[in-house]
């Protein structure tokens, strides 16, 4: 695996959603690169940057920024993805947010060690949960969309009293911010460096309306075998992409450090990428070639902003480079993908 998949089960209940919100569902796909034929099975794995096409997309289409966090707040997760079932059924919410760290990787694989937990529950004077999955700048999308999802759970499972008390949203606030709290009915902070929800303490260990300890099983013994087969595709290169994901706007980036983070020497991780028949570099420009089409076929940022983003000093080198990958400049590539 060489870029982060997503579980398939998202993106049709994503699609469904939108498409009965007025987007043309022939639009949707056409624009993510998707079909329905991959999105038959939900437990198929799809790369990332098509999810992101699809909800830039749908908020196109249907005219409403906030439909990626509607769509989190009014669908279910165990219609999704074996994790919302095991979330739904976990006998406390402390438990279920165990559970949902063990099997993150179900939902989004390849965005972060998987020895990292995804969601962190930090209990102090206030009890926030923090999802701490990194996206490429200008993503929030996704983000607020997953955040959406995890409220609707913890609202859906703890019905009988308020569990969600305030969220904190990382990216500064767009022209349609009031309706954030219009729509989570909950005070929102923007520009808050994190993307989390605040719970109330009281809630964490009270027993679940949904536990059913043999379903429970059930689930959990059918996500164990789906770990097990992405376990078997795990490579250097896809930790490698990981780690340079969050620094991939400082242009150069140290293989030194890399390594070091990932607890290898860099002698070591030389061989490792040689092994998989790459190098630090290739992996770097690989890296960077995907995340250019990324951006500019989501089209939420422009040329000159990308160029930034991929940590090129100026625009021109980026134009170089991307007519290297494709054979054509980012504006031709743009005008042809849409």
């Amino acid at each position: 695996m060489s870029e982060p998949t997503m579980a398939a089960g998202f993106a049709q209940a994503f699609l469904d959603f939108a498409a009965a919100r007025g987007a043309s569902r022939a639009a949707m796909l056409r624009a993510s690169g998707l079909t329905e034929a991959e999105l038959a099975d939900p437990e198929a794995r799809l790369p990332r940057r098509d999810w992101h096409r699809l909800l830039g997309a749908a908020v196109d289409l249907t005219g409403d920024p906030l439909i990626v966090l509607r769509s989190g707040l009014g669908t279910r997760a165990e219609t999704m993805s074996v994790v919302g079932g095991i979330l739904a059924r976990a006998p406390t919410l402390r438990e279920g947010l165990r559970q949902l760290n063990r099997y993150a990787r179900l939902i989004v694989d390849g965005a972060r060690p998987a020895s990292d937990p995804r969601h962190a529950l930090i209990e102090g004077r206030e009890t926030w949960i923090e999802d701490r999955l990194p996206l490429p700048d200008g993503f929030h999308l996704a983000a607020e969309g997953a955040l959406g999802q995890l409220i609707g759970e913890l609202r859906a499972t703890t019905s009988d009293r308020p569990v969600v008390l305030a969220v904190d949203l990382a990216f500064p606030p767009p022209a349609h911010a009031a309706g954030y709290a219009d729509l989570l009915r909950v005070p929102v902070r923007f520009d808050a460096g994190r993307m989390a929800v605040r719970v109330d303490p009281d809630c964490l260990d009270l027993p679940r309306p949904e536990a059913a300890a043999y379903v429970f099983g059930l689930f959990t013994g059918h996500a164990d075998t789906l770990m097990a087969k992405l376990a078997a595709r795990d490579t250097v290169r896809a930790a490698v992409e990981t780690r340079m994901l969050a620094d991939l706007h400082q242009g150069s980036l140290s293989m030194d450090a890399v390594a070091r983070d990932l607890g290898l020497g860099r002698q070591t991780l030389y061989r490792r990428l040689k092994d998989e028949g790459t190098t630090f570099a290739q992996v770097h420009d690989d890296l960077r070639r995907r995340m250019a089409m990324e951006y500019l076929g989501a089209r939420r940022v422009s040329v000159g902003e990308t160029a930034y983003l991929l940590g090129f000093s100026e625009a021109s080198a980026f134009v170089r480079a991307f007519k290297r990958w494709t054979g054509v400049s980012p504006t031709a590539w743009r005008a042809g993908a849409g």
